[in-house]
């Protein structure tokens, strides 16, 4: 049987992907005040970005239920016997614990494994990706696993962000609070390095900061993958999608709005880019 790929809506994979791949993405949650909307379910990121600029208080953030994953696997079940379950960074988000509870629970036949993609956004995305590609290649469940370590290894993400306020007061900057307190209207450019948000550079204006990560596409090159993603600034996003495509000669760029969850934490006007090389290495 194929072996099944679960990954979480954090990995903001373009729905029509997600649907051609035959990943199954269970949905994180975005709470305004006792209003709970279902990450890329319930509400467009259109719709979300404009009430998160609205909000005097940022909204809260909460991972899948143990019970959601307990679902989806006793469903992938009933059709396979072999499940990948990729999930964002487990220094982010509690979602890779709901997953790994709902294995101990689960009674069926099927076999589940659990991995951490030490990523999040795109990154994650990319990796599920990866893993996706190999199970429809027929590969079995640990030859899939080990692809998925393979692109992990492979993977980074690079943002540009237009402030770090909804980091900050998320509570998620971590190593990134060295940039608290710089100088105005520098744009900081984070990576996720060991699972978590790490800074990379400042860019002293929003143009140079999209310059610098057409830089980092192409330092990293050769490329199996590349995804430029947005928040707020679509028509921005297209523009330097069509710029990197040289940097992918055999596949097109993926475009891809970061969602509910990743968002609440990245605030708007954010742009950035995931790619996988060919190779592994550190940065």
């Amino acid at each position: 049987m194929t072996v099944k790929v679960v990954t979480d809506s954090t990995a903001d994979l373009p729905p029509a992907l997600a649907k051609e791949l035959g990943i199954a993405v269970i949905p994180l949650n975005v709470l305004f005040g006792t209003q709970v909307y279902r990450d890329g379910v319930d509400i467009s990121g259109n719709e979300f970005y404009q009430r998160l600029m609205a909000s005097p208080r940022l909204p809260t953030t909460s991972q899948p239920s143990v019970g959601s994953f307990l679902e989806l696997y006793q469903e992938l079940g009933e059709t396979t016997d072999q499940v990948i379950s990729v999930h964002i960074s487990s220094k982010l988000s509690g979602t890779l614990n709901s997953a790994t509870l709902a294995r101990e629970q689960y009674r069926g036949a099927c076999r589940i494994e659990i991995v951490d993609s030490q990523q999040a956004c795109m990154g994650l995305g990319l990796i599920a990706v990866a893993a996706a590609r190999a199970a429809r290649q027929g590969a079995s469940l640990d030859e899939v696993v080990k692809e998925t370590q393979r692109a992990i290894h492979q993977v980074r993400f690079f943002g540009l962000l237009d402030t770090l306020e909804y980091l900050e007061k998320g509570g998620r900057i971590g190593k990134a609070q060295a940039f608290v307190g710089s100088l105005l209207h520098i744009k900081p450019i984070l990576m996720v390095r060991d699972g978590e948000c790490q800074p990379l550079e400042r860019a002293r204006t929003r143009g140079k900061g999209i310059e610098r990560l057409c830089e980092l596409a192409q330092e990293h090159m050769p490329l199996e993958d590349l995804a430029v993603v947005y928040t707020t600034t679509r028509e921005e996003a297209e523009a330097l999608a069509r710029r990197l495509q040289p940097c992918l000669p055999k596949a097109e760029v993926i475009l891809s709005q970061v969602g509910l969850v990743v968002g609440t934490y990245l605030g708007p006007g954010v742009m950035g880019i995931a790619l996988r090389r060919e190779t592994a290495g550190s940065l």
